[in-house]
Parts: C-alpha cells; structure tokens; sequence
C-alpha cells in the first residue's frame, strides 16, 4: 500500500502496522483530516472480559482519540443474543440477559483504562445496541431493512462459506447477526454521526454490509477499515497462552501474569509488538525490536512495562517486575506471584503435588499435571519435584510453598 496520509490518525495506523485493508482509504483520510471523525467498534459480551485478542483493536480506539476524533465502544448487547458466526466451527451458547449485562459491566473496566468518557466533542461514548434491537419490530424491520440484503451475498462471505463448505451447520439465527451487525452502523450513523467502523480482519464482511446499507438507505458515505488478525512469530494465534486466554480483568488474570505473558514474548515479535501495543516512538520501537542476546530481555521488560502500565497502572508494572527479577535472578519467592489460598478443609489430611499444580493453573488437569512432574518440569521451593503423588499436610503449608512449571511459571500456595 503506497498512500500517503494527510491525517494523523491514519498515518500513525499505517506506520505502526494497525491496517489491513479499508474500504476507501483516500476518503477516509480526507474526513479525518477535514474535522473529528466519529468511529466505533462492537463487542458482544460473551465473557466477563475482554482479553489479550481485542487489545490491538482497544489501542486503534485509543488513537483515534489521541489524534483528536471520538471513539465509540459499542456494547453487543442486544448482537450477543444472537451470536457472530465469523469464523466459528459451532454456534455459540446462548446467554441469559443477566449474564449479558454482567459480562458487559465487567469489559467496561477495561475500557475505562484506555479511554476518556464524557460529553465533549471527542469524548469516547459507550452504547449498547439492545437499545435499539430489543424493541424491533420484526415485519417492520423484514421490510424496510431485510429487502436490501441478497442472500446469494450473504452465502459468497468468507465467515459463511467456510462454515458451509465443512458442512457444518449455520442456523437461522446465526444467520441474522450480520444483518443486525449492518443495521448497528446504520442507526449509529443516524443517532451519532458516526461514519467509520474498525475491527479485526474477519469482520470485513460485516462492516462492508453496513456501509452498503447505509448508502441504500440515506445515501451516505461511511468507511470501513480493519486490522490484521495477529499470530505470534512461532504461528500461534495472539492473545492465548499455555493456561488459556490472557484476560485483561486482574480479578481473573493477575498483573504479575499479564506482565509475564509480555515479557516472554518470542525475540522475532519484540518490535512489531511495541508498535501495536505502546505509545513508545517509532523509532524506539524500531531500536529496540532489533537488539539481540542479553539486551533483547531488556526490550521484553520495557514491552512488558508499557502494556501493564496503560490497563493495570504504573505501580502494577513496577511491583511485576520486581517480583520478576526476585524470582528469576535471585531465585526467591516474589511478592506478587498468583496465589492459590486453600482452607484447612481444601488440604483434609494431605493433597498432592499433582493436585496443588492443577489448582494453582499451572496445569490444565492432572493428566498434564502428571506429565510435567514426570518429564522434570516442575519444582517445589526451587527445587526439583518427581513424585506427583507427594502429599503436603497442613504443617507442609504453614508457610508459603512455592511451585513452578518450567522457568517462566510460578505460583504460591498458602493455608488460609
């Protein structure tokens, strides 16, 4: 791609590697550039958190802020009654309105961190779309919204065809989450002025039938741009870990544990990773995502840093890594380390080594369990551990203990 923005917004996506593709980048540039640019990004909430996967999209809202336009979180309220098939192999449960607006209580912490509320011009909004979909009238809507979607359309995007090309089954309702996914924008537009929609790569087809509708209908000129759908250099999908997904609530990830998850990021990853995820410079992030041996850890540390200091605070990022230099170079039990609190009732006469390093997350089951103790990848108090079945007693626990999968995954287990 050889445009060359006039905005800031735009050329600080391209530059930092935020772009995959939009919908008519000239056009866009110039609404940026001419005023303040309204923009949104939707989250179903099917989960108490956001997590690691949706943070690339949360700092492209950030700095649409940052450069002087107004970001809209738009809360699926109404859309995760439904559920988006994108990409998905089965459709997802369904929730009650209830666990809805709990998941939904439980993003907005997160939001908070990156985003400044209010009523200013370039005040970030937070909106939810069961505002307007809960109360629609179905023949009314089949009528004025439904006859300008085809079918034969709907069946050429790429997150419906590869569901229908493994024969797997697409349900009705399923189906309905794009068109109500298009009518968002449109009431966005109308309600807010709001003309831009980002998101991952895999909701092109989405917001290209939001921008469609929207010209039918009113006959305006709104724009689409998403991101790459990010791996890690090693081809894993970004945003998950050994344990599973890397949330952004503390309450279900700890700081320590998200810092760590930055600073073991894979060398070839370091500066791409700077780019997207800090407010460094671009050429720092360049200097630093070059270093090699020793110095490259020093890059991990100040990624790790960054990112932890914009969602959990300064003085997180700080007490992370000095439990981190405690535990790693000094060998000794840090401060911060997760924490696994068993009553006297949870330990009975004895639990065992493989139960402690399945209840403390650093092993999925105890099958697992088994195999890292067996194969010498776990350690009590820094020392090696072989047996699984050794047990631990209320007098083994009256101080903290200490365990450890492989070098980078430690916990503490305590007798509350």
């Amino acid at each position: 791609m050889t445009y060359h923005p006039k905005s800031d917004f735009m050329r600080i996506m391209m530059e930092r590697g935020f772009v995959a593709d939009c919908t008519d980048y000239q056009g866009l540039d110039e609404a940026l550039h001419k005023g303040v640019v309204t923009a949104y990004i939707g989250y179903d909430a099917t989960a108490r958190s956001l997590h690691v996967g949706h943070l690339l999209n949360i700092m492209m809202l950030r700095w649409l802020q940052k450069t002087g336009h107004r970001p809209i979180t738009l809360m699926g309220g109404g859309t995760t009654k439904v559920g988006d098939p994108s990409f998905r192999s089965e459709e997802r449960p369904l929730l009650t309105p209830e666990q809805i607006d709990a998941n939904i209580a439980g993003m907005q912490k997160v939001f908070d961190r990156y985003l400044t509320y209010g009523t200013g011009p370039t005040d970030a909004m937070m909106l939810n779309n069961a505002e307007w979909l809960d109360n629609l009238n179905y023949l009314d809507f089949l009528r004025d919204i439904g006859r300008h979607f085809s079918v034969n359309r709907m069946l050429s995007f790429e997150s419906v065809k590869s569901r229908l090309d493994r024969e797997q089954s697409l349900s009705f309702l399923e189906f309905n989450y794009m068109i109500l996914q298009a009518y968002d924008f449109l009431e966005l537009h109308r309600r807010h002025g709001c003309i831009l929609q980002m998101g991952g790569s895999d909701q092109w087809g989405n917001i290209v039938n939001g921008i469609d509708l929207t010209r039918r209908v009113l006959d305006h000129e709104i724009y689409g741009l998403t991101s790459p759908l990010l791996t890690t250099s090693d081809g894993r999908k970004m945003g998950k870990s050994a344990g599973g997904a890397v949330w952004l609530n503390a309450e279900m990830l700890s700081p320590y544990e998200f810092w760590q998850f930055w600073r073991n990021t894979t060398d070839a990853d370091v500066g791409r990773f700077l780019k997207l995820y800090t407010e460094l410079p671009l050429e720092e992030c360049e200097r630093l995502g070059t270093l090699e041996g020793a110095e490259i850890n020093e890059a991990k540390i100040i990624l790790a840093n960054e990112v932890t200091t914009l969602l959990h605070g300064a003085e997180a990022a700080r007490a992370a890594e000095a439990t981190a230099r405690e535990v790693f170079e000094k060998g000794g039990v840090g401060a911060d380390l997760p924490t696994l609190k068993l009553t006297p009732q949870d330990v009975g006469d004895g639990i065992s080594l493989a139960q402690l390093v399945v209840r403390s997350g650093l092993a999925k089951s105890g099958k697992d369990a088994k195999r890292l103790i067996a194969e010498g990848g776990c350690r009590v108090n820094d020392q090696p551990a072989s047996d699984a079945g050794q047990m631990f007693g209320p007098a083994d626990l009256a101080e903290p203990v200490k365990i450890s999968a492989g070098k980078k995954r430690h916990a503490l287990v305590t007798l509350g």
